[in-house]
């Protein structure tokens, strides 16, 4: 049966009190596209990655399945699906939601092959989904994404020993029930020596030491990836591990340029989520993705190991009057599946984009106000990630996209 425990993203915000403790600030688009790829997803060009993550709790209530990646055309454009998350625990990676990922029966209407699941089938749950989609798609990789916020806090505990601790995640990922579905591992590690749901004082080297031993582990011939902080505040988490020293063990970092501002500040000021770049009356210095790239890479982060972050959703306050960003509210908006945030799919037609501002885009209707991505900015955005040079772009998650997938369209 699924477990009630229901995650949090990986972009979820770090406490309070954990903020205060470290002095960090608080981390974690109108349009359509009519642009279509000039090739296949797995005959594009170094450069041209386009990652998308895959919620392993998503198949419940937002019944977001394998084929809908599919269906919403969203497998032609893709290079790669982060599969999240397993657990860490114990110093191992783990399962994270076993019935989920290799139980549940599937229907012929809900399976990628449209063939029923068997009671006798070794392998059921989106495990077998995502080895159909592969056999349909035969140049798209998975990873497997381990940590997120809410299992973040084992991380810890494996990086006393990190060898142990590389070979429990490829022992998992090498699974012979399943090795075929899984071409590599993503560390979501939130943070490293800094605070998340919990805070890690392992030190500044301990990133370093994990991601040294998993590459080890995995070789040169699986990827080995990680989602890393965007805080690029004076003394915050991008200082307090080093990044740029990882940097030689990971394949790409997917840095989670989201999250900056949302209603865990319920009275405001309201900002966007997300933005590009600073503009007149930002709350925050250096809360923007232009900041967390140029951090990154003056530390010698080469933009070539860089993936430009995008959310599929937005964020949004009530009890706001003023249309433009700054206003004061009296909470976070009424969402779909929690208070404060919203997916794409559902922001357009409930809350249509009234301006832009930071690369990014506003609305406001009735008296909520929120900030997401359009595929106008979208477009936008990937102009600033050719000029920079980065490896690609990913994206949080699949299922906030529309039915048709115009979100990923416009990275395409």
């Amino acid at each position: 049966m699924p477990s009630p425990h229901r995650h949090r993203p990986l972009r979820a915000l770090v406490s309070a009190a954990c903020a205060a403790a470290l002095g960090v600030g608080l981390l974690a688009g109108a349009g359509t596209s009519t642009a279509a790829p000039a090739a296949p997803a797995q005959e594009a060009a170094a450069g041209s990655k386009v990652i998308g993550y895959f919620t392993e709790w998503g198949t419940y209530d937002r019944a977001y399945y394998v084929k809908n990646i599919e269906t919403s055309g969203s497998a032609d454009k893709l290079t790669h699906i982060n599969y999240a998350f397993g657990n860490v625990t114990g110093g191992k990676c783990a399962m994270g939601d076993n019935y989920a990922a290799t139980e549940r029966a599937y229907t012929d209407a809900e399976s990628v092959d449209g063939v029923a699941d068997t009671w006798d089938q070794p392998l059921r749950g989106t495990f077998h989904q995502l080895r159909e989609l592969k056999r349909k798609y035969p140049g798209l990789k998975v990873l497997w994404s381990f940590g997120g916020w809410t299992w973040s806090g084992g991380f810890g505990e494996a990086v006393k020993d990190p060898a142990a601790f590389a070979q429990s995640c490829y022992d998992l990922v090498e699974n012979s029930k399943w090795a075929d579905v899984f071409d590599g591992i993503d560390i979501d590690w939130e943070y490293p020596n800094a605070c998340g749901a919990t805070c890690d004082t392992s030190g500044r080297e301990s990133f370093t030491d994990l991601m040294s031993a998993l590459r080890a582990k995995f070789g040169s011939g699986n990827p080995a990836t990680a989602a890393i902080t965007a805080d690029a505040t004076d003394g915050g988490r991008i200082d307090a591990a080093d990044y740029a020293g990882a940097a030689g063990y990971v394949d790409w970092y997917n840095p989670m340029t989201y999250d900056f501002f949302g209603a865990w500040d319920a009275a405001g000021p309201t900002a966007p989520h997300s933005p590009l770049t600073a503009y007149d009356g930002i709350p925050k210095a250096d809360t923007h993705t232009a900041a967390t790239i140029a951090k990154l890479k003056g530390l010698g982060v080469p933009a070539s190991k860089l993936l430009l972050g995008i959310g599929f959703y937005g964020r949004g306050w009530t009890g706001v009057t003023q249309s433009e960003p700054g206003g004061t509210a009296t909470g976070p908006a009424t969402g779909t599946y929690e208070p404060g945030i919203d997916d794409y799919k559902a922001l357009k037609e409930k809350c249509p984009a009234t301006g832009t501002v930071g690369g990014t885009a506003h609305a406001k209707c009735v008296n909520g106000w929120w900030s997401y991505d359009t595929p106008a900015t979208v477009a936008s955005k990937m102009e600033y990630k050719e000029q920079q040079g980065f490896a690609g772009t990913f994206f949080w998650e699949l299922s906030g996209d529309t039915a048709n997938g115009e979100l990923i369209g416009a990275i395409r």
